[in-house]
């Protein structure tokens, strides 16, 4: 069979089966498609798919290795508490910026005037000034 015809029956590029041809195969795309395109190969030229993927794994010599994990658990445990601090922290200084911002907001207003003016009027006769004269007796 030509290349062109293992192409089409098998779906596979001709690039990559050019590639798996000359044994080149840190070329493509992964170690499944790999394995899946030796498994479509060998179906497609009669041949017996564990033998080819057998043949394959031992020239490659992959060893199969579990990931270790990034951090223990026991370090993740340790950083946990110093998280908190900081998120408390930060907690706490938004409270103390938010109790200012709204004392600035809610602030009596008139403390802020110039003496001149505040002294102008007193605040006791300005109310008896808008009610009128003051009730005897």
């Amino acid at each position: 069979m030509s290349v062109e015809e293992i192409a089409r029956a098998t779906r596979i590029p001709i690039t990559s089966l050019e590639r798996i041809e000359a044994d080149h195969f840190d070329d493509l795309p992964g170690e499944v498609f790999v394995r899946g395109f030796l498994r479509a190969y060998a179906r497609a030229v009669s041949m017996p798919v564990d033998d080819v993927l057998a043949r394959y794994t031992a020239s490659r010599r992959v060893a199969w290795v579990t990931p270790v994990p990034i951090a223990s658990p026991q370090g993740q445990q340790s950083r946990a508490p110093g998280r908190r601090v900081g998120v408390a922290i930060a907690f706490v200084l938004l409270l103390i910026l938010f109790t200012v911002a709204m004392s600035i907001v809610l602030r009596p207003r008139g403390h802020g005037l110039p003496r001149e003016l505040s002294m102008a009027v007193p605040p006791s006769s300005a109310l008896q000034a808008d009610r009128g004269p003051a009730p005897e007796g």
